[in-house]
C-alpha cells in the first residue's frame, strides 16, 4: 500500500503528501537549518524558543512548551489544573480523544475521574453544562470536534459555554488539534478563539504539516509546571528542532492558506454531495475537513482504492472506517494544498469510479 500511495502524482486528502516525500522534506529542513539556525539539546535552543514563543503569541498566551505529542500534553494540562481545584473530576465530550483513543491515561495515569457531557452524536452545549451537578476541576473542548465531521459550535454558543466555566470557576482547556482550521468560519483570530480558554494544545502535524509533535500554551506558572510534567511523563526529548523548523515551516506557508482550503472543502463537498450512495457531513463543511459516509463495504472500498491509486495515480484515501450501519463506511477527508492540485471534477468522477467499482 505505502509503495502504491508513494507512486501517485496527486492526493486527494491534505495529509498524505507529508510522510510521501521525506527526502524532500528532509531538504528543506536541512536547507533552514542552515540559516544561522541552532540546534537544540532537549528543547532548549533558538528554534524550539523561537516556535515556542511564536505560537504563544499567535494564540495570545503567556507561554508555549513544545511537546511530542498531544495525548501527553492535554493529560499534563487535565493534571495541573486537577491538582490546583484539588479536585479529581474533569468534564468532556463522549467522542473527544482523550475517550475514545487514549486508553484512559488521564485515569490510569493520572487518577482522574471522566465526566461525560453531552450527547455523542451532537455537539455540546450550555444547556449540558448545566447538567453538571458534581464539582470539576477542568472542562475540555474540542475545536472543530473531529468525530463529528470537524463541527463547530457558532460564536454565541461557545462563548456561552465559557460563560458557564467562568461562572462555575472551572479551568478551561482547549483540545485545538485543529484548531488553525477555525478562524475562517468565525471571522477572527487564533488569539481571540483562544483567549475564551485558560490553555490550548495545538498540533503542528495536522494541517501544518510536521512530522509530529505539538505545543501547549497558556499562563506562564501553568507552562513552567508542564515542563516538569513533561519529563515525568518522559516526554523531553533530546533533540526536536526538525519538528521545529518543519512547524515553522507550516505557520509561513501552509497556515496563511486555510481560507483557500476553506472555499475547495465547501466546493468539493456540494459537488460529492451529488453523488449517489455519498453523504457529506458536515454540508456545507466548517472547516476545511469533512467526514464522507459511502454506502459500501470497507473492504471493496480500499480495493477500489488501490485500484484506483495505481491506475490513475491519484490517491483518495486509505483508512475506510466501520460505522454503525455495516453497509457504510467512513472516510475522513481532510482539505489542504495537495487537495487544490486537482480539478473538483475530476476528484468528483473518481469518487464516482470507486463507488462503481465497489458495488
Amino acid at each position: 500500500m505505502e509503495a502504491i500511495a508513494a507512486a501517485c502524482r496527486a492526493f486527494v486528502p491534505a495529509h498524505e503528501p507529508e510522510w510521501r516525500a521525506p527526502r524532500s522534506a528532509l531538504a528543506r529542513l536541512s536547507e533552514r537549518a542552515s540559516e544561522g539556525t541552532s540546534y537544540d539539546r532537549y528543547g532548549d535552543g533558538e528554534v524550539v524558543q523561537r516556535l515556542e514563543q511564536r505560537v504563544a503569541g499567535l494564540l495570545g498566551k503567556e507561554a508555549a512548551v513544545f511537546l511530542p505529542t498531544g495525548t501527553m500534553a492535554q493529560q499534563i494540562a487535565l493534571r495541573i489544573w486537577a491538582d490546583r481545584a484539588g479536585l479529581g473530576t474533569v468534564a468532556f465530550h463522549p467522542r473527544c480523544h482523550l475517550e475514545r483513543h487514549e486508553e484512559k491515561g488521564y485515569q490510569e495515569l493520572h487518577g482522574l475521574r471522566g465526566r461525560l457531557v453531552g450527547d455523542a452524536d451532537r455537539l455540546l452545549s450550555r444547556d449540558d453544562l448545566e447538567g453538571i451537578a458534581e464539582p470539576v476541576a477542568a472542562l475540555l473542548l474540542e475545536l472543530p470536534q473531529r468525530e463529528l465531521g470537524g463541527r463547530l459550535p457558532e460564536w454565541d454558543e461557545l462563548v456561552a459555554q465559557a460563560g458557564w466555566a467562568r461562572e462555575h470557576e472551572v479551568a478551561l482547556h482547549l483540545d485545538g488539534a485543529r484548531l488553525w482550521l477555525c478562524p475562517p468560519y468565525y471571522g477572527r483570530g487564533l488569539d481571540e478563539i483562544a483567549a475564551l480558554f485558560d490553555t490550548v494544545y495545538v498540533s503542528l502535524y495536522k494541517d501544518l504539516g510536521a512530522p509530529g509533535g505539538c505545543l501547549l500554551a497558556g499562563p506562564a506558572d501553568v507552562i513552567d509546571e508542564a515542563r516538569v510534567w513533561q519529563i515525568r511523563h518522559g516526554g523531553r526529548i533530546f533533540s526536536v528542532y526538525p519538528y521545529a523548523l518543519a512547524a515553522e515551516r507550516g505557520l509561513d506557508e501552509v497556515l496563511p492558506r486555510m481560507d483557500d482550503f476553506l472555499a475547495r472543502a465547501r466546493e468539493l463537498g456540494a459537488a460529492l454531495a451529488q453523488l449517489e450512495h455519498v453523504v457529506v457531513v458536515p454540508q456545507p463543511p466548517q472547516t476545511p475537513f469533512m467526514h464522507l459516509y459511502l454506502s459500501r463495504d470497507g473492504e471493496r472500498l480500499r480495493e477500489a482504492a488501490l485500484d484506483i491509486a495505481e491506475e490513475r495515480g491519484v490517491w483518495l484515501g486509505r483508512h475506510f472506517a466501520v460505522t454503525p450501519l455495516p453497509t457504510v463506511h467512513l472516510l475522513e477527508l481532510p482539505v489542504g494544498a495537495s487537495t487544490l492540485e486537482l480539478p473538483v471534477e475530476e476528484v468528483v468522477a473518481l469518487f464516482g469510479e470507486l463507488l462503481e467499482r465497489s458495488a
